[in-house]
């Protein structure tokens, strides 16, 4: 039996699937949740269907989850705040919280990615826009319709503050959705934006029916690329052999749950990347992801072979096949430098 837990008012800001997922397994431990959305029209429909209709259509809202499409309303009196937008929305979506809340509000956040340009994890997001405060990621290998479902799943709750990093683990922690803390903000955050890319690449290694030889290389070797950035940028090692790092590589390289996997897939069919991400209808992380990860790893001067073929044929108009060609025909060399 798990520990009974006194109840935590929790606003969660993003109601796309994940943010969704997370609000609806949040008010069946009890907690009151409230979920906020960004147009006020999706915010009417989740209100009067008590379910999200498009994105997790099976899973029925619990009784203790409210909606509001008002963000100065859904913050309102709210100490603890969990963001669930993409990459590319978070830095607008802090800038308009910074005037709703105080230094004393606490924040977590289960973006993955990196920030277009800047190329800035998402903790480097929030300081910059919101200061020092109580802060954690939470990241692992876990997809919402799972979630939603109440399957068993397990993430990495990330923070400086290893107080907060077991009190969010606490909230989240039951039966079924296990947390472990972890002190390693980047290496958390550097797993959940390049496995994307990686994802892209086996996705499409599959579409292109390279067999299981090829998809387990590729998982293989991906995790050494995001082993040797997050390593550059001041990661641990551990974190990169854990449910932030291997776990949610495996996951999102395997399963076509996955967005980024399906956009591999839909490359390898000869659908350019817009046509691709139309066909989806969500947002494919890894695109920008791809541009990003390219970016910083040439700055920090590591070698991402992969991610650079990824790049190339996301931005440069490389076909998958010339990629996988690029890929295989570079010299024999020691596995581990």
């Amino acid at each position: 039996m798990t520990e009974t837990r006194a109840p935590q008012a929790i606003v969660v800001l993003g109601a796309g699937s994940w943010g969704t997922a997370l609000a609806i397994h949040l008010a069946r431990q009890g907690h009151p949740v409230t979920l906020w959305a960004h147009r006020p029209e999706h915010a009417t429909t989740l209100a009067t269907a008590r379910r999200n209709t498009r994105y997790l259509p099976d899973a029925e809202f619990p009784d203790g989850l409210s909606v509001q499409g008002d963000l100065a309303a859904a913050v309102y009196d709210r100490d603890l705040l969990l963001v669930a937008v993409p990459s590319h929305a978070l830095r607008d979506v802090l800038r308009r919280l910074q005037p709703l809340i105080g230094t004393e509000t606490r924040l977590i956040w289960a973006t993955k990615g990196l920030e277009q340009g800047s190329c800035h994890l998402p903790h480097q997001v929030v300081e910059e826009t919101l200061g020092a405060r109580s802060m954690a990621a939470l990241s692992g290998p876990t997809f919402a319709r799972e979630v939603a479902a109440g399957l068993p799943a397990a993430v990495a709750v990330a923070s400086r503050d290893q107080h907060f990093a077991r009190e969010v683990a606490e909230l989240f922690h039951d039966g079924r959705f296990r947390a472990y803390t972890s002190p390693d903000l980047v290496g958390v955050e550097i797993g959940g934006a390049v496995k994307n890319v990686l994802a892209i690449a086996t996705g499409a290694a599959d579409g292109l029916r390279f067999g299981a030889n090829s998809r387990a290389a590729l998982i293989t070797r991906g995790l050494a690329e995001i082993m040797r950035l997050g390593l550059a940028l001041g990661g641990q090692a551990s974190t990169f052999m854990g449910l932030a790092g291997l776990g949610d590589l495996v996951l999102t390289c395997t399963d076509d749950q996955s967005r980024n996997r399906r956009m591999g897939l839909a490359l390898a069919r000869g659908l350019s990347s817009s046509q691709a991400q139309q066909e989806i209808g969500q947002v494919v992380e890894g695109v920008q992801a791809a541009s990003a990860v390219w970016t910083m790893a040439q700055r920090e001067g590591v070698r991402m072979p992969i991610t650079e073929q990824v790049y190339r044929i996301l931005y440069e108009g490389l076909s998958p096949h010339e990629a996988v060609e690029i890929l295989t025909q570079g010299p024999a060399k020691p596995e581990f430098l």
